[in-house]
């Protein structure tokens, strides 16, 4: 406590992101402050505090500090940090997912609409989010189904293409067969821009004629296709708020709170519709409400596309937010504290779902702490490692008699994945099916890294665990003693009775298979395996996919690398329908029906 007595002496006044540090050296907070001198005393002060601050405070051997030229760039900081280091009392919404959104690309003569789950400033279009029960699939299917428009990324030249099977069936006017000019396919291009824009009228005039057309040609299947698109617009109308601007675009954002964990309810309309909501169970260490919401929002759109209004309670750091996203996002975002009428109605729903979400949710936080957090303090116990093992590694080797070797990288954060830190491996050096000196090559380029620029993106690991028994152990172990590295803990665990070895005794350790601590290391070690697999199938059976498609008749090297480059692995061509396999660049529905025939009949 000394060392954190003077350096809160000499706290600026300045703007900035402070970094609180444990014992290990381990960044446990990351926070923003408008004045640092002020904001970090707080913590050290002997005033009452949230108990997930006391627990954190409690944990607090070091801190940092970064002076920035103001808080919104401070707030950027923080959240580039919190991302980085994963800190343990902070947010971190590391299984938030991103929804899907119809793009149109607008730059093209002949504009073509797919899904999407990134947002870019290309000049496109992008309808969205779809979410709450609400098929993005199903919405683009209809565009198709009811406007004609191409979904392919074909490209259109000047030299016509072979018609696919969409323009056989209607779903397209084919303009890579130059079946329709650039005025009549702008056309249809305007109309289906006005239906995801929320005009849904036209739509249902069109199909309702459509269905009735196709029962009245006795093509019942077709016309049940048109009478299931009809049902979704009208279940789509229902969602509409008519209360509300149709034109209204808005996020509505409720945080509740009981002291030790929180949750934030994220409903989302657009174009007067209503989308639907995600729920978020967040575990953070903040000192007030705002500071906490405002950190959620932050995390939550630097994935997601911000709309041009967020509806917030009044405790919300608003100014802060609307200059955070005019610099940072160049976009007008209105943070509007509702106190009354519509808006605020909507916002007490969604403060009812965080709140119903926040008591639901707590035995299920609890539980997740038992098999994360708590069982790495287990661990640290059982095995008698120096250190709590925060960053933890696992390794694992996969390939058929020696053919295609790879091997995977696996990390876990405080018990949990953290999968963007996945890596994979080609064996290079090593001949034949040798597992042990293949883990031993690929511990070597690993640890090769630590001291390095590259330590950046590969960072210390507390722990490095084993796929196997006290063999590979004493393997990996020969590199640990050559690069002189004693700061690493490395264990092993082996299958068969889930025995975990380490370098103190010649002796396993058992630990109960009812304990969360083994079901870590078997979640790892499976994950571990998981991921060499897929590489391993996905490099062989693209090896071996040039082969297989020369000896089906009117593949030459030119649709063999087409049929690669679209759906990369064998795998890939075999579960592709004959209309996906047409749509691919070169091959006819007749060469399609081929291909497929011959992997059901010859795989």
């Amino acid at each position: 406590m000394d060392v954190i007595r003077e350096k809160l002496k000499l706290l600026p006044d300045n703007p900035g992101v402070y970094i609180m540090l444990d014992k290990y050296g381990n960044v446990i907070y990351v926070g923003k402050a408008r004045v640092l001198k002020n904001r970090v005393r707080q913590y050290f002060h002997n005033t009452p505090k949230p108990e997930k601050v006391m627990k954190m405070v409690e944990n607090i051997a070091d801190f940092n500090y970064i002076i920035t030229s103001s808080e919104i760039d401070a707030l950027a900081l923080e959240n580039n940090l919190i991302k980085k280091y994963k800190p343990k009392y902070n947010i971190l919404l590391k299984d938030d997912k991103t929804y899907p959104y119809i793009k149109v690309d607008m730059r093209e003569e002949f504009p073509n609409f797919y899904i999407t789950r990134k947002i870019k400033k290309d000049g496109c279009k992008y309808f969205g989010p779809f979410m709450g029960g609400i098929s993005c699939k199903d919405i683009l299917d209809t565009v198709q189904l009811t406007f004609s428009v191409r979904l392919c990324h074909t490209a259109i030249t000047s030299k016509p293409k072979r018609e696919c099977l969409n323009y056989h069936i209607g779903r397209c006017v084919a303009p890579c067969a130059g079946k329709t000019d650039r005025g009549e396919y702008a056309e249809r291009v305007k109309k289906a821009l006005r239906f995801l824009e929320g005009d849904l009228r036209e739509a249902e005039e069109l199909l309702q004629a459509k269905m009735l057309s196709a029962a009245e040609n006795e093509n019942f299947e077709l016309a049940l296709d048109y009478k299931n698109k009809l049902g979704m617009l009208s279940k789509l109308e229902a969602k509409r708020i008519t209360s509300l601007n149709k034109a209204i675009d808005a996020d509505i954002i409720a945080y509740a709170t009981n002291d030790l964990y929180s949750a934030v309810n994220v409903l989302v309309t657009r174009k007067g519709i209503m989308q639907g909501g995600s729920n978020f169970a967040l575990d953070e260490a903040h000192m007030s409400d705002g500071e906490a919401l405002t950190s959620f929002i932050s995390q939550y759109y630097s994935n997601h596309d911000a709309p041009s209004e967020i509806i917030v309670e009044d405790f919300c750091e608003k100014e802060l937010l609307q200059s955070y996203f005019k610099e940072k996002f160049s976009k007008n975002v209105e943070i509007t504290c509702a106190k009354q009428g519509d808006k605020f109605r909507l916002l007490q729903m969604a403060k009812k779902n965080a709140n119903e979400y926040l008591e639901k949710s707590v035995d299920k936080i609890n539980h997740k702490n038992d098999m994360t957090v708590n069982a790495c303090r287990r661990l640290q116990e059982l095995l008698g490692l120096k250190a709590y093992p925060r960053r933890m590694e696992c390794y694992d080797i996969s390939n058929i008699s020696g053919v295609d070797k790879v091997a995977s990288m696996v990390v876990f954060i405080d018990g949990e994945a953290d999968r963007s830190s996945y890596r994979r491996f080609r064996i290079k050096t090593v001949e034949g099916a040798d597992d042990f000196a293949s883990l031993k090559e690929v511990l070597l380029r690993r640890l090769d890294k630590l001291g390095t620029e590259e330590e950046e993106k590969f960072p210390k690991p507390d722990l490095i665990i084993i796929d196997g028994g006290k063999g590979q152990l004493s393997a990996v172990n020969e590199i640990f003693v050559m690069k002189g590295i004693s700061d690493i803990e490395l264990i092993s665990l082996a299958k068969r009775e889930e025995e975990v070895f380490t370098l103190d005794s010649p002796e396993s350790v058992r630990i109960s298979h009812r304990d969360y601590s083994l079901k870590m290391l078997q979640r790892i070690r499976d994950e571990a395996h998981r991921f060499a697999i897929t590489y391993f199938r996905n490099i062989h059976s693209k090896r071996n996919l040039s082969s297989v498609l020369s000896e089906i008749e009117g593949i030459g090297k030119v649709k063999r690398m087409a049929l690669l480059e679209k759906f990369g692995t064998l795998d890939g061509i075999i579960s592709a329908s004959v209309e996906e396999l047409s749509a691919c660049e070169g091959i006819s529905l007749q060469l399609a029906q081929r291909i497929k025939n011959y992997l059901e009949n010859e795989l």
